[in-house]
């Protein structure tokens, strides 16, 4: 059995029992990252001498992919979490790494990314919040806007502006730090509902020296050496994965749903080619995702505009697979008998999650063009 289908199968029985629940209340989904620390999955990303798994872009992105087909508000959760990981492998001292790495792999730790600001909207590469030298560390002045897994993650990863001059830098602030204030009432998702997203406020928060991850300067190697793949990957998956839920759902109701002459909707031609271009799209997602990860693995020239490309074509076809399917579903899906209008809504953020599909065109037109990103 490959990944893909093992995590699959860990989803349906420790992730769906919760996924109506979590987006009916927006609450996030305890139960199933409780069991996804249990099982190890957390850990896909450690390096194996602290006790990880070791694994590969390839890995996180048919993880992520396996976990958006049951829930992809627990697929963006653990996405972040993995990226956040990763910024701790790549750039982290070994001091750091031996804080943090073993206690992820244990199942001990939740890592979550504060980057988002009002201020700088998708660009979140241009934080605003403020870190001032004091001694022994640092003061954070400001607010992130959208702090997934907020309260439930142990240690936000806080991107900022460079204390030291220009560039940035990126913190890891322990969730319940004095001087923090969390916006519990703000998240009220049109879809994504469970995913905890709310502003983080900083005023005077103490940061010790030892929180800097890396050096100073660090920041901007994070995002676009780290971020930028694992992240933007990782969005890719859980749409392809949001996809892959959908054309199942469709499929199976078009095959199951019989007329009192014994016909099933699979037989009228319009549900065939609605079927057609849901099959269509999902299959190249996957391709794309998973050829695009294979490429950054091998450190290929293509990478990037894979990466973004990848991005750009699973959350477009997300939502036009989701509306095809919605079409199949008739009034079973508009009435929620189907969960096909849950997974409408998930679709819908996938534009408008930072980096947008807008900046990501952008990207990728200077990536193909010798361009410097951003």
């Amino acid at each position: 059995m490959g990944l893909f289908e093992d995590v699959s199968e860990f989803a349906q029985l420790h992730v769906a029992p919760y996924t109506v629940k979590v987006d009916r209340a927006g609450t996030f989904p305890h139960e199933a990252y409780e069991a996804l620390k249990k099982e190890g999955h957390t850990a896909l990303l450690v390096p194996k001498e602290y006790g990880g798994r070791e694994g590969s872009i390839v890995d996180h992105v048919e993880t992520c992919m396996a976990l958006g087909s049951v829930c992809a508000t627990t697929a963006l959760c653990y996405m972040m979490h993995n990226v956040a990981t990763m910024s701790i492998v790549a750039f982290g001292t070994p001091e750091q790494k031996e804080f943090y790495l073993p206690k992820i792999a244990a199942g001990e730790l939740a890592l979550a990314l504060a980057f988002s600001e009002t201020g700088t909207g998708t660009h979140f590469y241009n934080p605003e919040i403020k870190a001032e030298k004091t001694e022994g560390g640092y003061l954070l002045n400001g607010k992130k806007s959208f702090v997934t897994s907020a309260h439930y993650a142990d240690y936000y990863l806080v991107l900022a502006a460079n204390p030291q001059g220009e560039g940035l830098s990126v913190f890891a602030t322990a969730n319940n730090l004095s001087g923090m204030q969390h916006d519990d009432i703000a998240w009220d998702g049109l879809g994504m509902r469970g995913n905890a997203s709310v502003p983080v406020y900083y005023e005077d928060v103490f940061v010790s020296d030892k929180f800097l991850i890396g050096s100073h300067g660090d920041g901007a190697g994070i995002v676009f050496n780290v971020v930028a793949p694992y992240f933007i990957l990782g969005l890719a998956s859980v749409y392809t994965g949001l996809s892959i839920a959908a054309s199942t759902c469709a499929i199976e109701y078009a095959t199951l749903r019989s007329y009192s002459d014994g016909s099933t909707l699979s037989k009228i031609e319009t549900v065939q080619l609605h079927i057609a271009s849901i099959f269509s799209s999902v299959s190249a997602s996957k391709a794309l995702t998973l050829n695009a990860a294979q490429s950054a693995l091998d450190g290929k020239s293509d990478a990037l505009a894979l990466i973004i490309s990848a991005r750009l074509v699973a959350s477009a076809n997300a939502i036009d697979v989701c509306n095809h399917a919605m079409k199949v579903g008739g009034g079973h899906a508009y009435s929620k008998r189907l969960p096909l209008e849950r997974y409408l809504r998930d679709a819908y953020a996938a534009s408008v999650m930072a980096p947008s599909t807008d900046v990501l065109s952008v990207w990728l037109g200077k990536a193909l063009t010798g361009q410097q990103i951003p």
